[in-house]
């Protein structure tokens, strides 16, 4: 025999319905006893809670809002317990799972909860604005019971089926006061959205696929309406033309006032199709007045050295505040040509400087040696300089040289992270290059010379960087093999106790690469990460290792040995897994059985 529900529950029940299909008050509501009310509030659905927030006469507020947190669309205080607050949480938590520990504390677990909410509806808007078929207004778009269902009760979404509820307008209308972040695909750049995003305070907006002129003009009036409270622009997969460009600069930046709060601008996988010679005059107006701006990204843009030389010129001229630049994975070889040492003399005396600037982004540009050295050059005009990338790029030994110069001309210098991946060098220029960053007053922290051909001769230069104050290196793939890591381990005698990780994978050291760990991590006590993945290494490697995290008294969290072919697969290693843990996590990382059979090859 069924049991009946309790009276509790039935009225629980009955208040969902009654909060979910009225707009005004319930009589009487918020004069349960607090005990009640909590119980209530825990089983409301997310409109519900809303509405029943919303509508809180102010007598109650010092219950539910009086601790030390601010909401942020109310801008009342929350109570200590934050009965409201857990329950935003909860609702959260079941509807996105996988997304609660992505969530910074403090957290305003309601303007989060209508925030993601209204993104799901915009990319399921999307999808149907897409299909061939569609001619309606994408205001009018019904939201799914897929998503209702996680806002309403059941028996509402049964009973409500023309009800306004369902339409788009209005969960824009109703919740858009909690939209900071947003994403749209270009089907959706119409007027009607900005008339939907009326009420919101956007702080991020990401566009994808803007391609037509015809979605520039609404994206100009939406970029217009939030520029007050817009900090981050960011256009994806976007073919931007010469008036696109000047337009949504203009929209930005309003003509004479030389402060907005634009903070981040990103044009990335892009087509820029500007004549660097004739710049828009709003592109460069918004470059030298906008002082809050602090990341610039033109990544993969198809730029050349025209419009990469036009950018750096116009930001240097005008002092800028920037941070960080990337102009990475286009072609711009020849960008820095005009900045010769005589020209750098002359404009450091003019005061022209990127002084804010602390990382700097040419990844994959086709720099060669005579970039390297003009770019040796103009670092002097970044004298906050602290990450650089120039992976990707064949300056060749000669390139290497030039920043070897730049080091022994300015040893104060402030750069800390340096990637040289994959840039065609030597053994020869790294050697040199690793001797000079011995002697450094401020050595690197964080250096990758991955990807060259170096072989097992710069083995004792490598175990001289361990001497110094690098917290991370990464060798990857530089050919080592087993005469490498032999010599590694016989040189090996002090590691700096700043060391916190290396990538010695992709070299082919068989169990030499073994017999050099197990020497390297009793020495580094902050060692937390070790990649060793494909180095073909035999099975009692692995034993060997065992022996020495057993007797070291470091703090290792992770030893990657995928890829070696010669390990069994995980299924055999289940005692090792429980036995090496840090934290609950297994430290050694494991092939699977599925690629355990399949060596890696750097051959081409």
């Amino acid at each position: 025999m069924t049991k009946a529900p309790s009276l509790a529950f039935l009225c629980i029940q009955s208040l969902k319905i009654q909060l979910l299909e009225s707009d005004n008050p319930i009589p009487d509501l918020y004069e349960l006893p607090s005990e009640l009310l909590d119980g209530i509030v825990a089983h409301l659905p997310a409109l519900a809670l809303q509405k029943f927030q919303t509508n809180m006469p102010f007598h109650c507020l010092d219950s539910y809002e009086s601790g030390d947190d601010c909401c942020l669309i109310t801008g009342r205080k929350r109570a200590r317990n934050d009965v409201l607050g857990s329950s935003w949480k909860l609702l959260f938590k079941l509807r996105w799972p996988d997304f609660v520990d992505r969530v910074e504390s403090p957290a305003d677990w309601q303007q989060l909860y209508w925030e993601k909410h209204l993104q799901n509806c915009v990319d399921e808007a999307a999808e149907v604005a897409l299909r061939p078929t569609f001619s309606g207004r994408i205001c009018s778009i019904n939201v799914s019971d897929n998503i209702l269902r996680y806002i309403c009760h059941e028996e509402h979404i049964m009973t409500c089926q023309n009800c306004v509820c369902k339409e788009l307008s209005f969960h824009f209308q109703t919740f858009g006061p909690y939209l900071r972040c947003l994403r749209l695909l270009n089907v959706l750049c119409v007027t009607e959205t900005s008339e939907l995003l009326r009420t919101s305070k956007l702080r991020s907006l990401v566009l994808r696929w803007i391609r037509s002129e015809k979605h520039v003009e609404p994206l100009c009036k939406l970029l217009i309406q939030s520029r007050e409270t817009l900090t981050s622009l960011e256009l994806i997969h976007c073919k931007l033309s010469l008036s696109s460009i000047s337009a949504i600069c203009t929209s930005l930046h309003e003509k004479g006032i030389h402060t907005t709060g634009m903070q981040r601008f990103c044009i990335k996988t892009s087509s820029i199709e500007i004549d660097p010679l004739a710049a828009p005059s709003a592109f460069v107006s918004f470059l030298m007045s906008v002082r809050t701006l602090h990341s610039l990204h033109f990544g993969d843009s198809n730029l050349d050295r025209y419009f990469a030389r036009m950018v750096f010129s116009t930001l240097l001229d005008s002092s800028s505040n920037l941070s960080s630049l990337d102009l990475s994975e286009n072609n711009i070889s020849g960008w820095l040509s005009t900045f010769s040492c005589k020209s750098v003399v002359g404009s450091l005396s003019s005061g022209k400087s990127l002084q804010s600037l602390c990382k700097l982004n040419l990844r994959g540009n086709e720099l060669d040696r005579y970039d390297a050295e003009n770019l040796a050059h103009a670092l002097l005009h970044m004298p906050g300089l602290e990450s650089l990338d120039l992976s990707g790029n064949p300056i060749e030994d000669s390139g290497i040289r030039s920043l070897i110069s730049y080091f022994t001309k300015n040893p104060d210098s402030r750069l800390a992270d340096l990637n040289l991946e994959n840039c065609e060098l030597s053994c020869c220029g790294v050697i040199e290059f690793l001797d000079t960053l011995s002697m450094l007053e401020k050595p690197l922290k964080f250096l990758s010379v991955a990807d060259n051909a170096l072989g097992s001769e710069v083995a004792e230069a490598v175990v001289n960087s361990f001497t110094i104050s690098i917290e991370s290196l990464n060798i990857m793939g530089i050919g080592l093999g087993p005469l490498g890591f032999l010599a590694l381990g016989r040189k090996l005698e002090k590691v700096s106790k700043k060391l916190l990780s290396i990538n010695i994978s992709k070299n082919r050291g068989g169990l030499e690469t073994a017999r050099f760990l197990s020497k390297l991590i009793p020495l580094a006590p902050k060692l937390i990460s070790i990649d060793a993945s494909y180095n073909l290494m035999p099975p009692e490697a692995l034993l060997m290792l065992c022996d020495s995290l057993r007797t070291a008294k470091g703090d290792l969290k992770r030893l990657d040995m995928t890829g070696n072919s010669c390990i069994s697969h995980e299924a055999d290693h289940s005692s090792l897994l429980h036995e090496f843990q840090h934290n609950g996590e297994p430290i050694f990382v494991l092939p699977s059985s599925s690629v355990s059979h399949v060596p890696y090859d750097d051959d081409p």
